[in-house]
């Protein structure tokens, strides 16, 4: 049986909860997740966990925010003036934007909406967060060349080109 290894495509079913025990996500009811193991497809903590299982392992997995989404980072909340909105009509906490920021791309998260200020997070919804995974593994198979030289699967479950 093959165990899970660098440049195995891995496919887990999982229900992933907070401290609170409330499920953040699961695969319950759908497709199992499928990733590249080795690729930074899913975070560290997770992915090394999983090293060396093999198909019908089952584990529970806490994963501290520092191998996980990383600690939240105050700094990375502000701010900012509904102009920088231009466009968007209707702004409301929840929203979820695409950002330039001085650490690049990022994906920004309005907080708050108070007349023209608008409060915006950039960190990641589960940063400063443990993340408790139950995982079964459902599947492990040696990746293509063409999955390895993209970084990511491809076909069921995975990217589409």
């Amino acid at each position: 049986m093959m165990q899970i290894s660098n440049d195995n495509v891995v496919s887990i079913a999982y229900t992933l909860t907070n401290d609170e025990d409330q499920v953040i996500d699961t695969s319950e009811g759908g497709a199992p997740l499928v990733y590249l193991h080795g690729a930074q497809n899913i975070i560290p903590g997770l992915e090394n966990a999983l090293v060396g299982k093999q198909v019908g392992d089952k584990l529970k997995v806490s994963v501290e925010p520092a191998e996980g989404y990383g600690e939240y980072q105050a700094e990375l909340v502000q701010v900012v003036p509904k102009r920088m909105f231009a466009g968007v009509d209707n702004i409301e906490a929840g929203m979820q934007f695409h950002a330039q920021t001085d650490y690049g791309m990022q994906i920004v998260t309005v907080a708050a909406v108070e007349g023209e200020d608008i409060t915006v997070d950039g960190n990641h919804p589960l940063a400063g967060q443990t993340l408790h995974f139950e995982v079964e593994v459902v599947d492990v198979r040696a990746a293509s060349k063409e999955e390895l030289e993209h970084g990511h699967v491809h076909g069921e479950g995975g990217h589409h080109h």
